[in-house]
């Protein structure tokens, strides 16, 4: 019976909302969807997919919007251009252009307009049905080598409800985030959240720890997002549904608990933070950091003497 119950219950789909309209990087945007910003040779959206697949998840549901079609076609198969590689012996390409293809079953739904994340949630509940889901923001990057979402499954299974990643940022962060008001428990990296509010200001934010891009939902969330007001900005907000279930026992859909995350997050929510994670991938990649960090060593010394010519 545990067996059973524990099948019922497993986390096997994700659930990642693309369809923003990306205005902190216009004009590139005005064509070019958001997560499709290379992050040097590969687009921000497949490595959220690559994170979501090393963690079991291999049913990816994508909350598109309109001018996004290119993202279907990155996930889709290039037939001509394989073939072209494949003609001139270019394996090394050749793979490269398959992988993201064969990475995981990619589904897509459009949300119709841009009501918030939240309502880009709900878009999903047809394909999600009754299991609990994943949410992965591409805003935000965790490193290669971190396990939070494996993790967050796994206090899923422990708890029950719903997961969310903690980070704590500085004071003056806070009002960019939704931040949880969190109790301890027997585990030191899990929390159990007693409360959420959608960017605060300071003073009255009830902690540093801020809600980053990774979620597991239990299934009830749904008919609370259905419910919702649209909250902050107009939009419904995926922090008031959650903030909801923390106040409800399992039998309801609760609780939320959240895992401290103190581990490699890159952020490519607004221009500078995406230069820094472009230029953090590059010095970290074998084929490019031993021609590229001595440059930018000699870049930033002649930088700070004042020229960079």
């Amino acid at each position: 019976m545990a067996d059973e119950q524990r099948s019922v219950t497993q986390v096997t789909k994700a659930v990642i909302p693309v369809a923003g309209l990306g205005t902190r990087f216009l004009p590139a945007t005005k064509s070019t969807p958001k997560e499709m910003l290379p992050i040097v040779d590969k687009p921000a959206i497949q490595y959220v997919v690559e994170e979501a697949v090393s963690a079991g998840l291999d049913d990816v549901l994508m909350i598109t919007g309109r001018n996004k079609r290119s993202i279907e076609d990155h996930f889709d198969r290039a037939y001509e251009l394989e073939e072209a590689l494949r003609v001139k012996a270019d394996t090394d390409r050749l793979n490269a252009v398959r992988e993201s293809s064969d990475l995981a079953q990619v589904h897509y739904v459009r949300q119709g307009e841009p009501r918030g994340l939240g309502h880009a949630v709900l878009c999903g509940a047809a394909h999600v049905g009754g299991e609990p889901f994943a949410v992965l923001l591409g805003d935000d990057l965790i490193g290669a080598r971190e396990t939070l979402l494996k993790r967050m499954i796994e206090v899923r299974q422990t708890y029950g409800g719903s997961v969310i990643a903690l980070m704590e940022v500085e004071p003056e962060q806070v009002s960019l985030y939704g931040c949880a008001a969190i109790q301890p428990t027997d585990e030191p990296d899990v929390v159990t959240v007693t409360d959420l509010v959608e960017k605060p200001a300071v003073d009255q934010a009830p902690s540093r720890w801020a809600i980053i891009g990774r979620y597991i939902c239990d299934p009830g969330i749904f008919d609370v997002l259905r419910k919702t007001p649209p909250g902050r900005g107009g939009e419904i907000q995926l922090t008031d549904a959650l903030r909801e279930l923390a106040r409800r026992g399992p039998a309801e859909g609760g609780p939320v608990h959240g895992v401290l995350f103190r581990g490699q997050r890159y952020d490519t929510g607004n221009k500078v933070d995406y230069l820094r994670t472009v230029v953090e991938f590059a010095c970290e990649r074998p084929d490019l950091a031993e021609e590229f960090l001595p440059w930018l060593r000699d870049f930033l010394a002649r930088h700070e003497a004042g020229s960079t010519r």
